[in-house]
Formats: structure tokens, sequence, C-alpha cells
């Protein structure tokens, strides 16, 4: 591919004027980072280990988990080199892979949280006839389409930011490489550019988020028509973890680009600090503490563990 970029690094600002506080933010960010990673690599060792997790909805959520890992490491060491220095740069074709992994595993959480709303859809509305639907070979092409999918878009994007005239300025006024503040480096018309990100936004968020929709419109209509109230809590609760799940990561993805772009839209960083930090750490305690499947193969992974101790110290 060639390209006109005369820019070999980028500099990333990050938070100017945290001053005393950046030590402060770095402990905590490096803290939410870290129980991010442990959370979701907890949550795959217990689906690994307890048989009664070898469901499709847990299938699904080891990809989640999978995804929110790989977003967390993508964002997060890089930002907390900038933080602690007061801005750092990065290579430039280093900011348009860590671009195109950010865009990407948006994508692919978006097309998984569909597919799971599908599968509770299933579950709830039709559970005779769930198991001979939801097979696992369903399952698998579910995965390797959200993975095909989420992996595809970008790259037409990213191929397009590469062969754009750049003018040599270098400084982007955030923690990591965004979509606009990308774009305001570029001389050239950039309409074609973001005529494509916009084109490509429709069956990457407005499509997975409108079946998501009907899928629970239907699960609402069936849960109305169960007679028993202890019915109606038991359909209540095995969608209650992936609704909170879906109402954060849509709450705070359209809170994060309501916010015109701005060189200086600190309200926009925080809110994208967030989404990329703080949401995956979410993910993984809504899973973990909300749902009491995995908490109940936590409690006997534990015992295992602690009865395998207790055999050697003896």
């Amino acid at each position: 591919m060639y390209n006109n970029n005369n820019i070999t690094v980028a500099l990333l600002l990050g938070f100017p004027g945290l001053s005393y506080f950046k030590i402060m933010v770095f402990c905590i960010l490096l803290t939410v980072y870290s129980a991010t990673v442990c959370g979701n690599i907890l949550i795959i060792i217990l689906i690994s280990y307890s048989k009664n997790l070898h469901t499709p909805m847990y299938f699904f959520l080891t990809q989640i988990t999978i995804s929110d890992i790989t977003l967390s490491t993508c964002i997060t060491p890089n930002a907390l080199k900038v933080i602690i220095n007061d801005g750092a740069t990065i290579p430039f074709i280093g900011c348009l892979v860590q671009f195109y992994l950010f865009f990407a595993l948006e994508t692919l959480e978006c097309y998984l949280l569909t597919a799971m709303a599908y599968d509770r859809y299933l579950a709830i509305g039709n559970p005779l006839r769930y198991h001979s639907i939801m097979t696992s070979r369903l399952c698998l092409i579910l995965i390797i389409l959200c993975w095909f999918l989420a992996l595809v878009p970008p790259t037409f994007v990213v191929d397009k930011i590469w062969k754009a005239n750049f003018c040599g300025f270098n400084i982007i006024d955030h923690f990591f490489c965004d979509f606009d503040p990308i774009i305001q480096l570029i001389c050239s018309d950039t309409s074609q550019i973001q005529m494509e990100a916009k084109f490509f936004s429709v069956p990457v968020v407005l499509c997975p988020f409108v079946a998501i929709a009907i899928s629970y419109a239907y699960i609402v209509v069936t849960i109305v028509r169960i007679p028993s109230v202890s019915g109606r809590q038991k359909a209540i609760s095995t969608c209650s973890s992936h609704l909170s799940v879906v109402g954060i990561f849509y709450g705070t993805l359209l809170a994060m680009y309501a916010f015109p772009s701005s060189e200086s839209s600190t309200t926009r960083k925080v809110i994208s600090m967030l989404f990329n930090v703080l949401v995956p750490l979410l993910n993984a305690g809504i899973y973990s503490f909300r749902n009491k499947d995995i908490k109940i193969a936590y409690v006997k992974l534990r015992s295992h563990f602690c009865g395998a101790y207790t055999r050697i110290s003896f």
C-alpha cells in the first residue's frame, strides 16, 4: 500500500494538567486494568472448568471476555504510559493498529451481544426447541461470523486513512488513537473517509441494537404470558445480566460519540476512558456477582483447590 504520510510518530497528549493527580489516576487505572484482566480470565477458567457452564450462552460469554481482555490490553498499558509521562509518542503505524483493534473489538462486542440476545430469545421464547436450534454447529457459525464481520470492515477505513495526505502535524489530544483525532491530522478532504466510517457504523452499531431490541421485545411478551410468578422471575433472571451489559455498553457508546469532535474535549476523553477501561471490568463484575451459575462454579473450583492443597499439605 502506498501513502502520502510524512508522519513517523504521533504524540498522544492524554490529560494535560493532571499534575499532582497523575500518580493517583495512574494507580486507579492500573488497579482497574489488573482487576479486569484477572476477573475475565477467572470467568474463562470457571466456564472451562464447570461442565454445567458448557452452554451456548457461556460460550458467547467466553468470547466477550476474550474481547474485553484484548481491548483493555490494547488501550490501557499505553494510556498508563501517557498519563505518567504527561504524554507519550507512538509509531504512527502502531497508532493505526491500535485504532484498528479498537474498532474491530467494539464491533465484535456488538455482534456477540446480538448473538447472546438471540440465544436468550430462543431459551425463553421457544424452550422446547432450544437445544435442537442452538446446536454447537450453529454456535460455532455465529462466532465465526461475528469475528469475520468484526475484523474485515475496519480494514477498509484504516486503508483509507493510511493512503490519506497528512500535513506533518502529529499531535493527538487523546490518550489513544481514536478515529476523530486521527482524521484531524489529514490535510486532504476527509469526507469520503468519514462517509465510509458512517456507512460501516450502521451494520456495526445500529443493526445489532435493533436486533437486540426486537429480541427483548419478544422476550418481554413471552414473560408477560407466563402464568406463574416464579416462572416469570426465573425467565427474567436468565437474561438480567446480559441486559445490564447491553445497557452499559450502548449507553457509554452513545455518550462517547454524542459530543462533537473537539481538540479539547475533556468530557469526551473521560467518557472514552470509562468506556474502554471501566466497562470491561463492569462486564466481568456483572457476570460474576449477578450470575448464580458462575458463583456456584467459583465455590466448587475454590473447594477443589482447597481440598487439593490440604491433601498435599498432609
